[in-house]
């Protein structure tokens, strides 16, 4: 068909049949060439999706479900993680626990106290076979010379006591209530000149004496390892050699509590010496104390001095220290020993022991809870009872 010059058309050679099969070729060649550019997705899937009205729902549900799986199989492993945490920091506590109760440990775990803070001890601590913590106050000054110039060794010879028999010996004091002030700046200058003092982070009080006790041990068990801690006071005499041997003899006993032990009446009438204001919880009135090592001399061995340095805030502190003491030994598993050797009284007493070879650990006075007088008497026990000045030297504490 053509077209005329008038807009009329014209028959022309292409016939109808001709155009039918023209427009079924082109169809096909553009059929060919869009199935090339553009592929069809799977059949299978776009069956079910053309079929299933719900099935894009269903791939969103299975592709939820998935992430669900994921989220739960994280959260298990986040709990698992969780619980191996919680495992690991309870072991750890309860190891910090013991380390803090043994005190020998790597940690060093803190005590404080209004007056105290103590640092409990690493490893590099100086070994010892003993400590003897010689109790004393700002005004026993001439008691500390007298001391030294009987049974206390000084200078060169303080040092080689500890260097070649583990013995070492200190004043043990604290502070007083004004810092820096005149009595503080006197026991620097005492400590300078003879380098034998203790120095407590405490007040010195005659009432704070249960306290001073319990820091005097976690102060030593901090700076010496050592197999017994002794307490003794300025106005008694020792023998240093006597004193070594005696506690060897119970080196293997793991918890021993050594001294001369007693049983006083609980004194409940106030104003009195040793009146002891909480005498209600030691029973009926007339009742005594249990039984404890008198307060002039003791010795403990390494484990209870490191369980009063551990427990130290929890220790209930009576009016009379040697109570206190026998009070917070009491309930352990200790071998209470009762050695008479450790309270002889002075000459003659002391001394017809030594003449019979039974020369003591210490000697003072009942009636003056010391030695009385002890600064014009000391020297004169140290003649009478003294061990010798070469005793300790050759004493051998196995």
């Amino acid at each position: 068909m053509r077209i005329r010059k008038d807009g009329g058309l014209r028959s022309s050679n292409l016939t109808w049949n001709r155009v039918l099969v023209l427009c079924f070729a082109s169809f096909s060649v553009g059929f060919l060439f869009t199935n090339r550019m553009w592929p069809s997705p799977n059949t299978d899937e776009s069956l079910r999706v053309e079929c299933d009205p719900n099935a894009k729902l269903g791939f969103g549900v299975v592709a939820q479900n998935n992430i669900l799986k994921k989220v739960s199989r994280t959260h298990q492993v986040n709990q698992t993680l969780d619980g191996g945490i919680s495992s690991l920091e309870v072991e750890h506590s309860t190891a910090r626990s013991k380390e803090g109760a043994l005190i020998g440990s790597d940690s060093r775990p803190v005590i404080t106290h209004e007056n105290t803070k103590v640092d409990l001890p690493a490893d590099d601590r100086q070994k010892a076979f003993v400590v003897v913590g010689i109790n004393t106050a700002f005004s026993s000054r001439r008691r500390r010379d007298s001391v030294r110039e009987s049974w206390m060794p000084q200078g060169v010879k303080l040092k080689q006591l500890e260097e070649q028999k583990g013995i070492v010996v200190r004043f043990v004091i604290g502070h007083s209530a004004t810092p820096g002030g005149i009595l503080d700046r006197a026991i620097e200058a005492e400590d300078a000149l003879h380098g034998d003092f203790l120095r407590l982070h405490h007040i010195e009080g005659y009432h704070e004496l249960s306290m001073k006790t319990k820091i005097y041990f976690a102060t030593a068990v901090k700076k010496w390892d050592a197999d017994f801690y002794v307490k003794v006071d300025d106005d008694v005499h020792v023998n240093l050699g006597v004193l070594g041997t005696t506690l060897a003899r119970h080196r293997s006993k793991p918890r021993v509590y050594i001294g001369c032990m007693k049983s006083g009446p609980v004194l409940n009438q106030k104003g009195v010496k040793y009146h002891e204001p909480e005498y209600w919880k030691f029973g009926e009135e007339g009742n005594k104390y249990f039984r404890h090592a008198t307060g002039q001399i003791y010795a403990l061995s390494k484990d209870l001095a490191n369980y009063i340095a551990v427990n130290q805030l929890l220790l209930h502190k009576y009016a009379n220290e040697d109570v206190s003491l026998g009070a917070w030994i009491i309930g352990l598993d200790v071998s209470h020993v009762d050695d008479r050797n450790m309270c002889c009284g002075t000459p003659p007493d002391c001394e017809w022991k030594a003449l019979a070879g039974n020369i003591c650990v210490a000697s003072f006075d009942w009636t003056c809870s010391g030695i009385c007088k002890s600064v014009e008497r000391i020297k004169e026990v140290h003649q009478r009872c003294g061990e010798g000045d070469d005793a300790v030297w050759s004493a051998v504490f196995v």
